[in-house]
């Protein structure tokens, strides 16, 4: 089929305003009589309030208000788990628990008042370690819950005894992840105008799911939904970060603006942003593992246990993706495991890019290498055993069908493109200098979407003007990730015009149809489709009243490139003249898309299901080297390919792959927050690392496409599937090159492997 904009890499429609700096971000805002508003933290991770002493600062300088948790309403707030606070009321149960707020006229003094604000605690006993979390006698951080456990897992198939009976050689490995920041460029921001446009409030800034937002303030306001309108701006970077730590400061904003009846804004610093805003979940993970000599899984069983932190935040959904996915891509009859979120004083986990699924990949992809090692057997030999193929069974008993599955596929188009066996054969020679090469390899399959965590649909609005330009609208939001290019792509394909005729609107929530969060990899999937109808109810009506105005067959006809044609190619009319007269003869141009997708299934007592409709699957190759003298490890060059059904846009896919792989290098060498007894021991960029362009690598990125049948085109999913993978594939090739394998990221924080990696009791 010949696309005219689909599978086309064309130019971003948001890129001019972003380059020349026209892009308005939440910090850009500025309202008429603005106040301006800043949060006192606490600095203890667990500690009872005695008194909150405000006198001081409500006389100071410019001070239009100090607020507590007695002046709000309903304090508690969140998307899963109603248990975070606005403000402590009694208990700070985190550092950085937010316990009063100041608007002032200015944000220095508003921050100056915070100083006269004299808060008395209780220090109390913290609980810092799953392990402690975990024990049955352990201290409460909720004491109305009955323990620390937030969420349990599990998922069964066969005889997990019977198959390890079956096995020849059993493995049992112990693996860990870390707690790391979503780093995005800009800080959260938020502006709340009160008794807007017939609206209690309005909220501006850089949202990443306003109808999440709106849902919190809501919640904290005691309001009705159609009192709180959200508008989305420019947003700089998200990753699955400014979801509940946004909706935290829309809240506190949304009560103060109402309380002064005047606008009031709020923007994190660096450090404020360190301080309050969830992290990824750091996993502790035990996997057992059986297999036949000849390389057959017989059986595997797996637990993982999540730090939700103080709040419960995402860790339900969080790990219920690795609990469905843990077992990798892999095919055996006898599987076991059980994935928990615990409670701590330790900062609260969240959403971020990859969601449950890079912990997990990083633990079963480096076992496989270890057991590959153990039965004298390639990695890739071994991962085709075992492999999930075209109607596999999972290890949740879902059959495979429907869509290609095209794991060998992918694995064979990586290592070619990084030309990983004459590598392989090549490092596995002996390498008598300091510095050693090697070479490794991961793969995945990803569930597509929300699955069985939420009803998954969206809808969109598409509206023609008389003139024949297009405003489309959708509910779900632009995060940075090419949203509004893709959807722009899809209705411009329907309809038949340029890409210059359509304008895309912001998101706003008094009139963007609600299409849950944009999260999950799944605006293209579940918003195109949505957009793709919308646009398909519109051009059926314009085709419907040119065939009756040419007197012609509806299917001898069609829209391309902004004119009317008939069978034979003749132009017949302007886009523009028939979406004229149609409109003077009172034909309606506007029409609702939405799409739901296809039925899935879970039973979580049981622990099995079709937890997705359809999924994704990718390899990632990494080549490293490693100076065994010093620890000094360097990527090399990376691999990733990935099947994304069609690429709607193919520049766009490949920007995903290389910022996706960078990501994922980040969390395998270098990045951690380091936590001291609950405590955030760095909090800006100085402290902790992140990849710069001098860490990236070649980055050889391989689309695949296979459409899906589901997919709005044949499109799937791309952005999370592209940091599963790296740290695994760097795992395993430093483990190639040193002989070391470490089993815990980072892998190297300070460039230092061996003696790191060591001191953790990581290395083999």
């Amino acid at each position: 089929m010949a696309f005219k904009h689909v599978n086309k890499g064309v130019k971003r429609v948001d890129a001019y305003e972003k380059v020349t700096g026209k892009a308005k971000f939440g910090a850009d805002l500025e309202f008429a009589d603005q106040l301006y508003a800043k949060v006192l933290r606490t600095e203890y991770p667990h500690a009872r309030i005695i008194n909150i002493e405000t006198a001081e600062a409500e006389k100071m300088p410019g001070v239009r208000g100090v607020f507590t948790a007695a002046d709000i309403k309903n304090n508690l707030f969140g998307v899963i788990v109603e248990d975070q606070q606005v403000l402590a009321a009694d208990r700070v149960v985190l550092a950085g628990d937010g316990v009063a707020m100041v608007a002032a006229e200015s944000e220095a003094e508003a921050a100056a008042a915070l100083e006269k604000i004299k808060v008395e605690y209780e220090e109390l006993e913290g609980i810092y370690e799953l392990d402690e979390a975990r024990k049955k006698d352990s201290l409460k951080i909720h004491p109305e819950k009955d323990d620390n456990q937030v969420i349990h897992h599990p998922l069964r198939k066969g005889d997990v005894e019977k198959g390890f009976a079956q096995a020849d050689i059993i493995l049992e490995r112990e693996y860990s992840t870390q707690l790391i920041e979503h780093s995005y460029l800009e800080p959260e921001a938020v502006v709340v105008v009160p008794e807007d446009e017939n609206h209690l409030v309005s909220i501006y800034g850089s949202i990443q799911n306003p109808y999440a937002t709106r849902a919190a303030v809501a919640t904290v306001l005691r309001a009705e939904l159609a009192e709180v309108r959200v508008i989305q701006n420019h947003i700089g970077g998200s990753f699955g970060g400014k979801d509940e730590v946004v909706s935290a400061m829309a809240a506190r904003a949304a009560v103060m603006a109402l309380a002064t009846k005047r606008p009031v804004k709020m923007v994190n610093s660096r450090e404020e942003s360190f301080t309050e805003s969830y992290k990824r979940h750091p996993y502790q993970l035990k996997y057992k593992v059986g297999a036949t000599k000849e390389g057959k899984l017989t059986a595997m069983e797996i637990e993982a246990a999540a730090d939700s932190g103080a709040y419960a935040c995402q860790t339900p959904f969080v790990t219920w993706r690795s609990v469905v996915q843990a077992t990798g891509p892999y095919e055996l009859d006898h599987v076991k495991t059980d994935t928990y979120g615990y409670y701590t004083n330790n900062p609260y986990t969240g959403a971020m890019r990859g969601y449950g699924s890079p912990q997990i990949i990083f633990a079963q992809e480096s076992l496989m290498d270890e057991l590959a090692e153990e039965l004298g057997m390639s990695p890739v030999e071994l991962r085709k055993k075992n492999i999930y193929r075209q109607d596999s069974i999972t290890a949740s008993g879902q059959k495979l069908s429907g869509h290609t599955v095209s794991l060998e596929e992918v694995m064979d188009k990586a290592m070619q493109a990084i030309d990983y066996q004459a590598k392989r054969e090549k490092y596995s020679l002996a390498q008598p200098d300091d510095k050693k090469r090697g070479i490794g390899l991961s793969i995945s399959f990803r569930g597509c979407s929300l699955g069985a965590e939420a009803v998954d649909a969206a809808a969109s609005l598409i509206q023609i003007n008389k003139d024949g330009s297009v405003a489309v609208y959708s509910g779900l939001a632009e995060n940075g990730q090419g949203l509004k290019t893709i959807f722009s792509q899809i209705a411009a394909e329907v309809l038949g015009i340029t890409l210059n005729e359509i304008d895309y609107m912001e998101v706003d929530t008094t009139f963007t149809p609600d299409s849950g969060s944009t999260v999950a990899s799944r605006a293209t999937l579940i918003g195109g489709n949505s957009i793709k109808n919308a646009a398909e109810k519109l051009r059926d009506r314009i085709l419907d009243f040119a065939a009756q105005k040419f007197e012609l067959a509806k299917d001898k006809l069609k829209l391309e490139a902004g004119f009317l044609y008939d069978q034979a190619s003749n132009r017949l009319a302007l886009f523009s003249d028939l979406t004229a007269e149609m409109i003077n003869n009172g034909i309606l141009l506007s029409a609702y898309g939405w799409y739901k997708g296809p039925p899935i299934s879970w039973d979580e007592e049981k622990g099995c299901g079709n937890p997705y409709f359809t999924y994704v699957y990718g390899c990632q190759i990494a080549e490293v080297e490693v100076d065994t003298g010093t620890g000094e490890l360097t990527v090399l060059n990376m691999a990733a390919a990935h099947d994304v059904g069609r690429a709607i846009n193919p520049k766009n896919v490949k920007g995903q792959i290389y910022g996706g792989v960078m990501m994922g290098l980040g969390y395998s060498i270098m990045e951690e927050v380091e936590v001291e007894a609950g405590q955030i021991k760095g909090k800006n960029f100085h402290d902790y690392m992140i990849p710069t362009i001098k860490d990236m690598p070649d980055i050889e990125a391989v689309i695949v496409e296979n459409p899906d049948p589901d997919g709005p085109f044949g499109a799937k999913s791309i952005g999370e599937p592209t940091l599963e993978l790296a740290s695994a594939a760097i795992a395993n090739a430093v483990a190639h090159a040193s002989g070391k394998r470490i089993r815990s990221l980072p892998l190297n924080l300070e460039r230092v492997l061996i003696g790191r990696a060591l001191s953790k009791g990581g290395c083999k």
